[in-house]
């Protein structure tokens, strides 16, 4: 079993190697993604049916999902932020799905697909931004849609680089495919990832665990 995957990983095609990367990464991403929001919503019914209720993930003072969910920017369109992703992330995981099976989308539809991923990853860090200082409380299942945001968008980047999708000048097309060809994308990914673990750790420290 772990030679059958080892061997679907390492296949000695380049192009295919990366792409079965690229699309195992958007899988577990929205997977995990889908398990988040789906617990999210669970949770914010549960207060919206008990305000006072403790949620599962409300730990202490900073880890507290519930004060997270009071706000009003966690129903910024006039429902829980939560149920977006119960729409969008069956989306990606049928992309990724397919995209593991070799088919191949239409450059327009990952075109759209591009934008409104890009949408979606901007608005996890600016929920990310509110949380760590406007609300100034932390909600671990919302930490992890951003970080499998952020594994989910550099994945697709890189293929929509890679495939020419994007409709880029022939200029930024050439210093974008050198960028990935570098792996510079995957650099800055993990770069974005401990930024983000890194302020958390600094703005609260021994905090989180008390």
């Amino acid at each position: 079993m772990f030679s059958n995957v080892k061997t679907f990983f390492t296949h000695s095609d380049k192009k295919m190697r990366d792409d079965r990367w690229i699309f195992s990464s958007m899988l577990i991403g929205a997977l995990c993604s889908l398990l988040a929001a789906f617990v999210l919503s669970v949770e914010v019914l549960h207060l919206a049916r008990n305000p006072n209720a403790t949620l599962s993930c409300s730990v202490n003072a900073i880890v507290n999902c519930a004060t997270v969910a009071k706000h009003p920017i966690n129903e910024m369109f006039g429902f829980p932020n939560s149920f977006i992703g119960l729409m969008s992330e069956p989306v990606v995981i049928t992309v990724a799905i397919a995209g593991l099976a070799g088919v191949r989308f239409p450059r327009l539809f990952m075109f759209v697909a591009q934008g409104f991923y890009t949408l979606g990853f901007v608005f996890a860090l600016v929920l990310l931004y509110f949380s760590l200082f406007v609300i100034q409380a932390l909600c671990p299942w919302c930490l992890l849609v951003t970080l499998t945001t952020t594994l989910v968008w550099f994945s697709i980047t890189r293929f929509n680089i890679r495939e020419d999708n994007l409709y880029l000048p022939k200029s930024v097309a050439k210093k974008a495919h050198a960028w990935i060809e570098k792996d510079y994308d995957k650099f800055a990914m993990a770069l974005i990832v401990f930024a983000i673990i890194a302020t958390i750790f600094l703005k609260y420290g021994d905090s989180l665990f008390s």
